[in-house]
């Protein structure tokens, strides 16, 4: 359905890919910022370095009609943000599309 991993380099990825669709003990944080007015904004944090950040981008945007972009952060990595409130798509969207289990994501805000 979803092709998120990185695969191009590596040949045996697909048969421990299993192992890492489905996260581990590290949690996926979803998190919503205020901006200005009524304007806000949603942030992923957390997801594994194997997946392709771009395509889980286009994927979102797409599935909820908004714009976004992913973002280099020194301390947390890559970040995806979203335009608008969107921490319960973004965490269904992350269940069913198998990357993340439900009990590894934390929402906050407000």
């Amino acid at each position: 359905m979803f092709a998120f991993l990185c695969t191009e380099t590596n040949p045996f990825a697909d048969a421990n890919a299993d192992d890492r669709s489905a996260g581990t003990k590290e949690y996926v944080h979803v998190r919503v910022q205020q901006r200005n007015g009524r304007k806000s904004l949603t942030t992923v944090q957390g997801l594994k370095k194997g997946f392709s950040y771009n395509r889980i981008l286009k994927d979102l945007k797409k599935e909820f009609c908004c714009n976004g972009t992913v973002v280099e952060d020194p301390e947390l990595g890559q970040v995806i943000q979203l335009q608008g409130d969107q921490r319960k798509n973004v965490s269904n969207f992350l269940v069913q599309a198998g990357i993340v289990k439900k009990e590894h994501i934390k929402i906050h805000g407000f």
